[in-house]
C-alpha cells in the first residue's frame, strides 16, 4: 500500500470525501468533483498568521477549563519548540490544535458537519466552467499549497478571497451546514453556496465589514419550490431572478436584457420603460457599478498590453491587473454555476440560499472595494511609465488598512520586478538595456569616451521610484558608471564578478517583494557593498596605474608655484628672454630654458611621467606685450586623469598661474629695485643734490615691498596652503571618484575666488593690476634716475681725473672755457632733479591713491580674510592719513 507522501492530492481528496460521507468511491463521484471545484475556486479564508496570539488563545481556553497546570505545561513546551528548528510551520500546528479542541456540537465551531454537504446529490454541471468565463482556470491545486488547510490560496491579493478568520473565531457556519444529512432534493442549495461564498468578506479596504453578518431576511423553510423560468410576472414587472441574471452579465461588462451601458452618462442604467420597484432599481444600480469598474480596468489593460512602448514595467503592471481580474472571474464563475443550478432545479427566489440582489450586494462588497482600488490606481497611473509608474503604485500603498496595503504591495512587487532586474544588471555587469527608457539611469550614446564620466550617464529623476532614495540612486549610478569607466577608459579587463561579488538578484516577483519589504536592510546592504567594492577598485587603479595623486601634487608644485627653487631659477633664466617684445619669442627656446631649470633644481627628481607632461605655453599676443605678459607653464593631461583635470579645470589652473606669475614677478622686480638702491647708495654719496630724490625712492620702494609681501603671504599661506590642505584631506577620505572630482572643483573655485579672479572681485583685481603696473613704472623711473645720475657721476669723475692729471703735469687744471662748460653741464643736471622729484611725487601719489581704493574695497568685502588683509596692509593707518591729507 502506498504511503501518505506517495499519494497524489486527488487521491487524498477522494479518500477524504469517502471518509466524511461513509460511501464508496463510485458513490461519491459527484461530491469529489464538487470538492475539487471548491478547492480550485480560491475561497480559502484569510487568517492572521500570528503564532503568539494563537498560543495565547490556547492558554486562555485551558484556563477557562481550570487546567492551570496544563496551561503552564503548554507554555513551557511552546517555548522549547520556538528554540528548536524542527517545525517550520508552528502557527499551522497550533491553529490545528485549537480547531480540534473546540466542541463540534457548538454552533460557532470551526468544524461543521461537512457530511451534510458532501452527502448531497450534485447536478452534473456543478463543476463545469461557465461559457462566458474568458480565462481557463486551474481547479486542482497541489497538496503542498493546501497542506495547512487554513491559508489563502493563489496569492494574497486575489479579489475572490472573501472569507475572513479573526482571532475571535471565523464567520459562523450557516445552520444549514450543521443539520443532519438530508436528501439531495431537501438540502438547501444556499448552504452549498455559503460554503463557496462565506457571508463575510475580506476586502482590502479601510472599511472592512464585520466578520459575521446577520441572516438576510427571516429564515425560510428549506423546501423545494418548482418555478417557471420567466423574466416578469403577470403585471409586467421584471422579476428579481431576471435582474440577477442581468447583473451577472453586467459584472463582466456585457449588456444585459434590462441593464445596459449608457454611453452618454458613462454608466450602466436600467431601461426607464422597465417596470421595477424603487428598491430593486436602486440595488441593481449599486451592483452595476462593478461592471463599470471592471470595464475601466479591462479597458486600460487591453489598451496597454499591446503597447510595446509601455515598457516592461508597464507590462508587469498590466499583468498584475490581469491577475486580479482572473480572481474576479473565478468569483463570477461560481456565481453563474449557482444560478445554473437554481434554474435547472427550479429553486424559487424566496428560498434561504437562492441568489438575490441583497445577497449579491453583500457578497460583492469586497470585490467592489478591490475593483475601486484598481480603478483608482489605473486613473492615477495614466500617462506614467517605468520608475514613475512604480512610484505611483508605491504612493497608493500608503494606507492604514493592512489588506489594502497587501494588495498594493503585491502589485508593486510585480511592477518593480523589471526595475530591480535593470538595477542588478547595471550594478553587477555595468550593462544598461533600457529600450523604452524606464530605468532611472540614462545613457547618451553620442558622448565620446573622454567625457564618459561627466556626460554619458545621468539620472532621470522622474524615473527614480519613490521607494529608492536619492542617495541610493546616486550610488547605483556611480557603480555602473565606474564599471564602464574601468572597461572603456582605463582599459581594465577585470571581470565585474571579481570586483564585487554578485548577490542573488530579484529573479521572481516574490524576490522583489522581499527586497521591497526591507529597503533599509538587505537592499541597502547590496547597494552599499557593490558601491564600496567598485569605487575602491577604481581609485586603486587610478592611483596605481595612472598616478592620479602624483599628478595632483605636480599641479601644486608647478602650476601653483609650489616648487620655490625651480620657479626662482626659471625666472632668472627667463628674464632676458621675457624682457623682449612678445612677438620675438620662440617656444622651442623657452622649452630649452625650462628643461635647463628642471635639471638644475630639485625638480629633476620627479617622476619622468610627470616631467614629460610639463611644457611652455605662449598666450595670445596683444600689441605692446612683452614676454612677461604671454609666458605660461602648461601641463598635458590625457586618458583617465583627464576626467579629473578637465579642460575647464586646466583653464582655471592657467588663470591662477598667470596671476601668481605676475605677483611673483612683482616680488622679483622689487628685489631688483632694492639691489639697485643698495649698490648705488655709496656711489651717489658724492652727489648731495640727489639725496632727497633717493630718499623718496627708498620710501616708495619700502611701501611697495610691504604691500607685495603681505599679498604674497595672503596668497601663499591663507589661500593656497589652506585650500590645498583641505583638498588633500578630502582626497584621502574620498570613497569614489566623484568625491575627488568634487573636492578638486571646490579647491579650484576657492582659489579663483580668494585670488580675486571671479566675477565678484573684478574691481579688486583691476585695482591690484593697477598697483602692479605702478611697480613696473616705478622700476622704470628709478632705472632712468640711476642712469642719469651715474652718467653725471662718470662725467664728473672724468673731469676731476683730467684736472688732476694736468696739475700733475705742471699745467693749469682746466681752462676758463672748460670750467664754464663743466658748470653749465652740472647746472643742466641739477635742473633735471626737480623734474625727477616731481615725477616720483606724482608716482607716489597715484600709487597711494590706488592702494587706498584697494583697501576700501577690501574693507567692504564679504570675505573675512580679505578684511583682515586690509588691516595688515594699513596696520599703522598710514594710507588713511595720506587720504586725509590729500582731501
Amino acid at each position: 500500500m502506498a504511503t501518505l507522501d506517495q499519494k497524489s492530492p486527488n487521491v487524498l481528496l477522494q479518500s477524504l470525501c469517502c471518509r466524511i460521507t461513509g460511501k464508496s468511491e463510485a458513490e461519491v463521484a459527484h461530491q469529489f468533483q464538487y470538492a475539487v471545484r471548491v478547492i480550485g475556486s480560491n475561497y480559502a479564508p484569510t487568517i492572521e498568521r500570528d503564532e503568539f496570539l494563537v498560543s495565547e488563545k490556547i492558554k486562555k481556553e485551558l484556563l477557562k477549563q481550570r487546567r492551570e497546570a496544563d496551561a503552564a505545561l503548554f507554555s513551557e513546551m511552546h517555548r522549547k519548540l520556538q528554540t528548536q528548528g524542527v517545525l517550520k510551520h508552528r502557527w499551522s500546528v497550533l491553529y490545528l490544535l485549537l480547531s480540534l479542541s473546540e466542541d463540534p456540537r457548538k454552533p460557532s465551531s470551526r468544524v461543521g458537519n461537512y457530511g451534510a454537504l458532501f452527502a448531497q446529490a450534485l447536478p452534473r454541471d456543478a463543476h463545469s466552467t461557465p461559457f462566458y468565463c474568458t480565462r481557463p482556470q486551474s481547479l486542482a491545486l497541489g497538496y503542498a499549497e493546501r497542506s495547512t488547510g487554513l491559508s489563502a490560496s493563489v496569492g494574497t491579493s486575489g479579489i475572490s478571497s472573501l472569507g475572513v478568520y479573526t482571532l475571535n473565531g471565523p464567520t459562523p457556519t450557516p445552520q444549514s451546514l450543521l443539520q443532519p444529512p438530508q436528501s439531495a432534493a431537501a438540502q438547501p442549495l444556499g448552504s452549498r453556496l455559503a460554503w463557496a461564498l462565506p457571508l463575510s468578506s475580506s476586502p482590502s479596504s479601510a472599511l472592512a465589514p464585520p466578520t459575521a453578518r446577520p441572516p438576510l431576511g427571516p429564515p425560510v423553510p428549506a423546501t423545494r419550490v418548482i418555478r417557471p423560468r420567466r423574466d416578469g410576472d403577470a403585471a409586467g414587472e421584471v422579476s428579481e431572478a431576471a435582474l440577477v441574471r442581468d447583473i451577472l452579465y453586467v459584472f463582466q461588462g456585457i449588456d444585459g436584457k434590462f441593464i445596459k451601458m449608457n454611453a452618454q452618462d458613462n454608466c450602466y442604467k436600467i431601461d426607464s420603460k422597465v417596470v421595477l420597484c424603487k428598491s430593486l432599481r436602486d440595488t441593481s444600480s449599486r451592483l452595476a457599478e462593478l461592471g463599470w469598474l471592471h470595464n475601466k480596468v479591462r479597458k486600460y489593460t487591453d489598451a496597454r498590453s499591446l503597447d510595446r512602448a509601455f515598457g516592461l514595467v508597464g507590462q508587469s503592471f498590466c499583468a498584475s491587473l490581469h491577475q486580479e481580474l482572473k480572481e474576479y472571474y473565478r468569483l463570477l464563475s461560481v456565481l453563474h454555476s449557482q444560478l445554473q443550478v437554481e434554474d435547472d432545479q427550479g429553486v424559487n427566489m424566496c428560498t434561504e440560499s437562492s441568489l438575490t440582489l441583497r445577497r449579491l450586494l453583500v457578497w460583492m462588497y469586497d470585490p467592489k472595494v478591490r475593483l475601486k482600488t484598481l480603478a483608482a490606481l489605473v486613473d492615477y497611473c495614466q500617462g506614467r511609465k517605468g520608475g514613475e509608474l512604480a512610484s505611483a503604485v508605491h504612493a497608493y500603498g500608503k494606507t492604514g488598512d493592512p489588506q489594502m496595503r497587501a494588495l498594493v504591495q503585491h502589485i508593486l512587487s510585480l511592477v518593480s520586478h523589471p526595475i530591480l532586474n535593470f538595477l542588478y544588471r547595471w550594478i553587477y555587469d555595468g550593462e544598461l538595456e533600457d529600450t523604452y527608457h524606464e530605468f532611472f539611469v540614462a545613457s547618451d550614446p553620442n558622448v565620446k569616451t573622454d567625457r564618459l564620466w561627466h556626460d554619458k550617464y545621468s539620472l532621470r529623476k522622474s524615473m527614480i521610484p519613490s521607494f529608492i532614495t536619492m542617495d541610493q540612486a546616486r550610488k547605483v549610478l556611480l557603480i555602473g558608471k565606474s564599471i564602464n569607466f574601468l572597461h572603456q577608459v582605463c582599459h581594465d579587463r577585470t571581470p565585474p564578478g571579481k570586483i564585487t561579488a554578485a548577490s542573488k538578484s530579484a529573479d521572481t516577483p516574490k524576490d522583489a517583494a522581499e527586497l521591497l519589504s526591507d529597503l533599509e536592510g538587505a537592499f541597502q546592504e547590496k547597494i552599499d557593498a557593490a558601491y564600496f567594492d567598485t569605487s575602491k577598485y577604481l581609485l586603486d587603479v587610478l592611483n596605481r596605474n595612472y598616478l592620479l595623486l602624483e599628478h595632483l601634487q605636480a599641479m601644486r608644485r608647478y602650476l601653483l608655484l609650489g616648487q620655490g627653487d625651480f620657479i626662482r631659477h626659471l625666472m632668472d633664466l627667463l628674464k632676458p628672454e621675457l624682457a623682449r617684445p612678445a612677438t620675438t619669442l620662440y617656444q622651442h627656446n623657452l622649452t630649452g630654458i625650462l628643461e635647463t631649470a628642471v635639471r638644475a633644481t630639485n625638480a629633476q627628481y620627479d617622476n619622468a611621467e610627470i616631467l614629460k607632461r610639463l611644457d611652455v605655453r605662449l598666450l595670445e599676443v596683444s600689441p605692446g606685450d612683452t614676454g612677461w605678459d604671454v609666458f605660461s607653464l602648461d601641463y598635458h593631461v590625457d586618458g583617465p586623469i583627464a576626467t579629473v583635470f578637465t579642460r575647464e579645470c586646466m583653464g582655471h589652473y592657467l588663470r591662477v598661474f598667470n596671476f601668481l606669475w605676475r605677483a611673483k614677478r612683482m616680488e622679483y622686480t622689487l628685489t631688483d629695485i632694492w639691489k639697485g638702491q643698495m649698490c648705488n647708495a655709496k656711489l651717489l654719496k658724492t652727489m648731495p643734490e640727489l639725496s632727497g630724490v633717493l630718499h623718496q625712492c627708498h620710501i616708495l620702494a619700502s611701501e611697495m615691498v610691504h604691500f607685495i609681501h603681505q599679498m604674497q603671504y595672503y596668497i601663499t599661506f591663507e589661500v593656497l596652503e589652506c585650500s590645498w590642505d583641505e583638498l588633500w584631506n578630502k582626497v584621502q577620505q574620498a570613497q569614489d571618484l566623484d568625491h575627488i572630482i568634487a573636492a578638486h572643483d571646490v579647491f579650484l573655485d576657492t582659489i579663483i575666488s580668494r585670488c580675486l579672479l571671479d566675477n565678484n572681485s573684478r574691481s579688486l583685481l583691476n585695482q591690484l593690476r593697477a598697483i602692479f603696473d605702478q611697480i613696473i613704472e616705478f622700476q622704470s623711473a628709478q632705472d632712468s634716475l640711476y642712469r642719469s645720475a651715474l652718467e653725471e657721476l662718470t662725467l664728473r669723475l672724468q673731469y676731476e681725473e683730467k684736472k688732476q692729471q694736468r696739475e700733475e703735469e705742471g699745467q693749469w687744471g682746466v681752462t676758463a672755457e672748460q670750467e664754464a662748460e663743466e658748470k653749465r653741464r652740472v647746472q643742466e643736471f641739477q635742473e633735471t632733479i626737480p623734474k625727477m622729484r616731481s615725477q616720483l611725487r606724482i608716482l607716489t601719489h597715484f600709487y597711494q591713491s590706488i592702494v587706498q581704493q584697494f583697501l576700501v574695497l577690501l574693507m567692504t568685502s564679504s570675505d573675512e580674510s580679505l578684511r583682515f588683509l586690509s588691516f595688515r596692509l594699513d596696520f599703522n593707518e598710514h594710507y588713511r592719513m595720506c587720504g586725509n591729507q590729500s582731501s
